[in-house]
Order: C-alpha cells, then sequence, then structure tokens
C-alpha cells in the first residue's frame, strides 16, 4: 500500500494534483457550510454586499482561478511556487463551481430546485480528478504498453475508439456514463449499447419509427429514475443543502 501511494499519489509530477484536489474539496465543503449557516441565521456569518450587490463567492472564485492557473503555467510542475499554485486554483475552483447554477442560469437559483447542478458537478469533477490522480488518464492511454506507446498509430486507435464510445453514450443521453468515460473507458461502453434516453439525440433519430424501442426506452428510464432519483436527491440534500420548497402558486 505505501509503495503504491508513493508510486500513484506522491510522485513529483502529481503532487500538485492530490493539493489541487484537496483545496477543491475542503473549499466546498466549508462555503457549504458557511452558507447553510448563513441561510438558518446562525454564527457570525454574513452575506456580502458593496453598494447594495449582492458578492456571490463565485467572483473570488474566479479570480483565485485564474491567478493559481496562470501561476502554475508559469512556474512549472515542481517547487514550493508549483504546490502554492495549485492550492490557490483549487480553492478557486471550489469557489466557483458551488455557485455552477448559478453561472449556468444566469439567476440566484442556489437554493432551489435548479441549484442541485451545482453539487452534481462538484461531485463528478473531484471524482474524476480523483481517477486521474489514482493514475487512470483520459481514453484509456494509461492501459497501452510501452511498445504500442511507441506506435503513434496505436494510440491514436485506443484514443479514437474510446472517444467514440464516449460520444455515442452522450448522443443516448447518458451524460454521466460518457464523462466518467472519458477516463474509464468501459464505462462509456455500457452506455453506448445500451437502450438510449427518451429524448435524446440517439432516440429521436433511431426510433422514431420504431414503436418497441421508444417504449422500452421510456420503461427503463422509469423503472431506472424511480430507482435512483430518490437516493441521489437525499445525497444532494446532504451533501449541499435541501432547496426551499417552492411555493404553491408558483407550483400551479
Amino acid at each position: 500500500m505505501g509503495d503504491w501511494w508513493q508510486r500513484n499519489i506522491l510522485e513529483p509530477g502529481k503532487l500538485p494534483l492530490l493539493l489541487a484536489l484537496t483545496a477543491f474539496v475542503l473549499t466546498f465543503v466549508i462555503t457549504r457550510i458557511v452558507t447553510r449557516a448563513i441561510r438558518a441565521g446562525k454564527g457570525p456569518f454574513g452575506n456580502v454586499e458593496a453598494g447594495g450587490v449582492h458578492i456571490h463567492h463565485v467572483v473570488p472564485g474566479i479570480v483565485l482561478t485564474l491567478v493559481g492557473g496562470f501561476a502554475a503555467v508559469a512556474g512549472g510542475r515542481h517547487g514550493w511556487g508549483s504546490a502554492l499554485a495549485a492550492v490557490v486554483f483549487g480553492v478557486g475552483a471550489g469557489l466557483v463551481l458551488d455557485e455552477f447554477a448559478l453561472i449556468l442560469h444566469l439567476d440566484d437559483v442556489y437554493w432551489t430546485e435548479a441549484g442541485r447542478k451545482s453539487v452534481e458537478v462538484v461531485v463528478v469533477t473531484a471524482a474524476l480528478v480523483g481517477l486521474v490522480l489514482v493514475g487512470f488518464t483520459p481514453f484509456g492511454v494509461d492501459e497501452v504498453s510501452q511498445g504500442e506507446l511507441q506506435d503513434r498509430a496505436g494510440v491514436v486507435s485506443t484514443v479514437a475508439v474510446n472517444f467514440l464510445f464516449s460520444l455515442l453514450a452522450l448522443s443516448k443521453g447518458k451524460a454521466r456514463l460518457a464523462i466518467f468515460g472519458v477516463i474509464v473507458p468501459l464505462v462509456a461502453l455500457v452506455g453506448a449499447v445500451r437502450l438510449a434516453r427518451p429524448g435524446s439525440p440517439w432516440a429521436r433519430r433511431f426510433y422514431g419509427r420504431r414503436p418497441r424501442a421508444r417504449a422500452r426506452s421510456r420503461l427503463r428510464a422509469y423503472h431506472h429514475d424511480r430507482r435512483w432519483s430518490g437516493p441521489l436527491r437525499t445525497a444532494q440534500d446532504w451533501i449541499g443543502g435541501r432547496p426551499d420548497p417552492v411555493p404553491q402558486v408558483e407550483r400551479r
């Protein structure tokens, strides 16, 4: 275990990535604790305002991301400067993605159903970076032998096939499988060979004149959503906080 940790995590080239990931996760956790305290009216925390304008934490997040990113590019991958830049970048990225839903909707949807997207994006980002950290590389190139690495055609073919799997999974409406398939190719293959979700580009193109395929797609999507939507919402509420209830008039 110690050798594996030293080889895959603590090698010099990966230390900045480890620091950035740690800073990213800790920033998100601390930010959610603070925002939930503000929401509940507890503690000394409060919203930051300037001239009557609510300054969202995505603003300092963007600044820190830019500073950390440019510093990392300028400083290389080694030394204390690289480590500091990685931490600054991780903090900035955590602040930005915590309000990803606000950027997506261009509205303050932090404590609404739409705000769940921020939690989902943060979890997926942390998981992907974690996979890269432990040894996976995009499109499965890590599985290519040293001899094949010298054969450019073999590397290009591996990347192209795995990219095709991810693209097929995405066209079938399986975005999470497509994203994780970039790092773990077999995940994208599962999404590529299964039925497409209703309303996906694949379903609209190929199920239009196949009523049985459309019916199976809808039934499978219904059972999948019924099985997993509850646990997923519970996990999102636990991580990011429960959204505000929608007023009855707004529902109507």
